[in-house]
């Protein structure tokens, strides 16, 4: 991510490459004691393997990691670090169990969990995956009531905040998503309200936190359509069924940005046709079949609309990076 070295910090830790006698204690000593600031018990005889992903921008710090079973214990000690941060966690494949405040909860896959990092608590994450987030707790209570009161609180992975939520920071830590400083505190405002909205049914829905919904359903949609776009039967029903929205109301998001439904997924199409028409290795494949293979059931239309957009046909394209001892344009 292009963002300031200051602004944004990464520390990735794999055990892959180490001996296995060392991926224990280093894992414990330099990423887990030393940066997330708990400390660690394994519940498994099998080879110790971890491999994790502490990204850290101001507002939001978020852990992905994957490996073998563990107990992550945030005890008095590492209390005295002051971070008074409410955190999320969520769970994925595989079994985990929280505790906190005499309360014990198992997490099944995405659903999530609100943690105090203020007061001792206990994760037991058992062989799949495990994300976690943190928040300030002065940005949540300013949206909240009683944060405190809703720590251990299950959330199940129907609520849509939780879905939003998951599908914005998806979107938001893409390549260069934020770079720019005005943009990037845009991001953490909808990021903590989604957030707030999560933990708190009851959370007020102030004009921030529209805004909030609006682009992380936006964001959800374009996530979708850039997964499906190659699906002929792709329209705007299909989609808004998934998300869970109107299709009327699917149109007024992708408005919102500047274009159509139709408009983008046809550009999403046209630009894996132009790859695969100058990539070598796809020089014998007919160019009603990369129609089709991009999602255009009309190669007729295909062909009318990649003229349109890039000035030439797409067997024009194709013939223009040829060489010229090799053979005619399919």
């Amino acid at each position: 991510m292009s963002t300031d070295a200051a602004d944004f910090v990464s520390h990735r830790f794999s055990s892959r490459e180490l001996p296995e006698r060392l991926r224990l204690p280093l894992w414990r000593e330099s990423f887990v004691r030393g940066i997330v600031h708990v400390d660690i018990e394994p519940i498994s005889n099998v080879p110790f393997q971890a491999d994790a992903t502490l990204q850290a921008i101001p507002g939001l710090r978020t852990l992905a990691l994957k490996g073998s079973s563990m107990r992550f214990r945030r005890l008095q000690a590492s209390i005295a670090d002051g971070d008074d941060s409410i955190g999320l966690i969520v769970g994925s494949p595989g079994r985990s169990q929280l505790s906190q405040r005499g309360r014990d909860i198992g997490l099944c896959a995405g659903d999530a969990i609100g943690i105090l990092h203020s007061e001792p608590v206990t994760v037991t994450y058992v062989d799949g995956l495990l994300f976690g987030l943190a928040v300030p707790r002065d940005a949540l209570a300013q949206r909240v009531t009683d944060i405190e009161g809703l720590a251990m609180r299950l959330i199940s992975c129907r609520t849509e905040a939780l879905r939003l939520l998951m599908a914005y920071l998806k979107s938001a830590f893409k390549e260069g998503a934020l770079a720019a400083p005005k943009l990037r505190d845009a991001v953490m405002v909808h990021i903590h309200d989604l957030v707030a909205l999560a933990v708190s049914e009851c959370a007020p829905l102030g004009e921030s936190d529209a805004s909030a919904v609006v682009a992380a359903r936006h964001s959800a949609v374009l996530d979708y359509i850039a997964a499906h776009f190659q699906d002929p039967g792709l329209s705007v029903e299909t989609v808004a069924r998934c998300q869970g929205i109107s299709p009327r109301y699917l149109q007024r998001l992708m408005a919102s940005s500047g274009s159509s439904f139709t408009g983008h997924v046809n550009e999403l199409r046209l630009q894996l046709a132009l790859k695969l028409l100058t990539e070598a290795r796809v020089s014998a494949q007919l160019i009603s079949d990369i129609a089709l293979e991009v999602g255009f059931s009309d190669v007729s239309h295909f062909n009318r609309l990649f003229r349109a957009r890039f000035g030439d046909s797409p067997r024009g394209v194709r013939c223009a990076g040829r060489d010229p001892g090799q053979a005619a344009c399919p």
